[in-house]
């Protein structure tokens, strides 16, 4: 019977759905919206051996994390709407979502597509020859100019904001401009990682402001463990040398003879002597 084939399937697919649950740690969900067949098909060659990635049913994977009776995974229900692909992995979530990032392509943006980021339209040469093409850069709020027989933006220009839909208009002006608006791949929604939920914007990671702060904390770290005198493997050697020129300073003050000190003593001793000479002859009366 038909019905009872279909129902031995989806028995099976939820069966599966549950090992696949079981064998990894994070379960990233990425909305299918807007994209491409060849664009999945290539991020699956990238992150194999990394990331198993399935288009489920939300149904089935809901099915799925009742039946494991898990209540942490519980967490993942109120994400399973809309088209879906889903990521199965070992992976820090923050890395699978950098690399989700990094997979990016900026291309064309076509009517209804999304910008990706404040788009600027620079002055300069459009390479363009007057005619149409003024009164569409003027209906985006583009100024212009004519010179040397092109047309010309007069100043930088924002003609949209990250987030914001693209027109018609707008999609065919920026496609003259050869100016791509638009980033094609996908983007986590969220990822649940051993009983923690992280989503959206949580997950997006500025890599270079990050490590510049580090690096910077790490610096005004040195220097304060160097100014309290804090011993460790980082601050150990220059310590040490800081105390060993303090000693030494103290000790050439002192006229203490070391092996580390005597060079310095004798090159003070011969000073105060050429000193002390010079200041004998310019006392003492020449004779007639």
């Amino acid at each position: 019977m038909p019905s009872q084939q279909v129902l031995e399937e989806k028995s099976s697919e939820v069966e599966a759905i549950k090992e696949i649950l079981k064998e990894h740690k994070s379960v990233g969900i990425c909305s299918l919206q807007k994209v491409r067949a060849s664009q999945l098909q290539e991020l699956k060659k990238t992150m194999s051996g990394k990331v198993y990635l399935r288009v489920l049913k939300n149904t089935l994977m809901r099915i799925a994390i009742e039946e494991l009776k898990q209540k942490d995974l519980k967490k993942l229900e109120e994400y399973l709407e809309g088209s879906n692909v889903y990521l199965f992995t070992d992976l820090n979530p923050f890395k699978l979502a950098l690399l989700l990032e990094r997979g990016k392509v900026k291309t064309t943006a076509k009517a209804g597509d999304t910008a990706a980021f404040d788009v600027v339209v620079p002055a300069g040469n459009t390479g363009q020859p007057p005619g149409p093409i003024i009164s569409q850069l003027n209906g985006v709020g583009l100024p212009t100019r004519i010179e040397s027989g092109s047309v010309w933006v007069s100043k930088d220009t924002l003609v949209v904001r990250r987030g914001e839909e693209i027109n018609e208009r707008l999609a065919g002006v920026l496609s003259k401009l050869n100016i791509k608006a638009v980033e094609l791949g996908i983007s986590m929604r969220a990822v649940y990682d051993n009983g923690l939920m992280i989503v959206g914007e949580q997950l997006k990671v500025d890599v270079d402001a990050t490590r510049r702060s580090v690096e910077v904390s790490h610096q005004e770290a040195f220097a304060l463990a160097l100014g309290i005198n804090y011993a460790s493997k980082d601050t150990i050697k220059p310590l040490l040398q800081n105390a060993h020129q303090k000693a030494v300073a103290l000790a050439v003050s002192a006229a203490i003879p070391t092996k580390d000190t005597i060079g310095e003593l004798i090159r003070k001793a011969n000073a105060e002597m050429t000193s002390l000479s010079g200041a004998v002859d310019k006392a003492t009366p020449k004779a007639a």
